[in-house]
């Protein structure tokens, strides 16, 4: 039994109907502050050139955010936290973060690197995150808000951007039908894997468009989307528009004990 008490009141969320493309950008934002010093020392470390569409590829890019993948799941501990409005630098500086905080930096790297990016809105069925709370059902929220980032990386064209393809960071790391077919099957949100690591060798399918082996955990996630509320430029968008997951009362008293609560603890 999820509980609705958590999430902020006043709002309708509801899922999109269409509406004009979205055009993504590389601009920093409060939460995408990729010119801090944090994020430089990262894209230094990643070895990722600041502003590169123009001198490399579509390939090249993929594989710059891959390894900035592999960095931050190095880097940055995977823990409950719950403020998804905090900025990159800090969750830097904090060497800590959720799986929406650490989808951040990647994007972080990303504008910095000159990939535009956007987020696509996903309210998702809190039950998927009972296997991470097997006692606690109660205070798990009924609807989490996630933000799902997708990358630009072929560049501007030359008359209009948004006509060139976006990829989901679901599929970073291969096609999801290739993912899919990989050894480990799908993703149980069980123990220290977050949905962060595990894009690295799974198919993580919020659209029902893939099937992992019938001897395994699903890839397809679709049957937890409750609303898909479009995509927004970037996650502050998002976030100004829908809130975040918890309210503000929720998230101040929970933040002290999940943002340190290590993900399969």
């Amino acid at each position: 039994m999820t509980s609705s008490l958590l999430t902020p009141r006043g709002r309708t969320r509801t899922g999109t109907t269409g509406g004009g493309t979205v055009a993504g950008s590389t601009a920093p934002t409060r939460i995408l502050d990729w010119r801090h010093p944090q994020v430089t020392s990262l894209l230094r470390r990643t070895d990722a050139p600041a502003a590169s569409v123009g001198v490399s590829g579509p390939a090249h890019r993929t594989e710059v955010l891959r390894r900035a993948h592999r960095r931050i799941v190095a880097d940055v501990q995977p823990v409950y936290s719950v403020q998804d409005e905090r900025p990159v630098s800090e969750v830097l500086r904090r060497g800590r973060g959720s799986c929406s905080q650490r989808l951040a930096v990647l994007e972080a790297v990303a504008r910095a690197s000159g990939v535009a990016t956007r987020v696509r809105g996903l309210l998702v069925d809190g039950t998927f995150w009972y296997p991470r709370f097997p006692r606690l059902h109660r205070i798990v929220p009924d609807q989490v808000l996630l933000a799902w980032p997708e990358f630009h990386l072929a560049g501007p064209s030359s008359d209009d951007r948004s006509a060139a393809p976006w990829l989901a960071v679901s599929e970073l790391f291969g096609g999801l039908d290739e993912l899919s077919e990989g050894q480990g099957g799908g993703f149980t949100n069980t123990g220290a894997e977050t949905l962060f690591e595990a894009l690295s060798r799974t198919a993580i399918d919020w659209d029902g468009a893939t099937a992992c082996p019938a001897t395994g955990p699903t890839c397809d996630l679709s049957a937890y989307v409750l609303a898909d509320l479009g995509h927004f430029d970037s996650r502050d968008e998002l976030f100004a528009r829908h809130g975040q997951t918890l309210c503000p009362m929720a998230r101040l008293l929970a933040e002290p004990v999940l943002g340190r609560r290590p993900a399969g603890v």
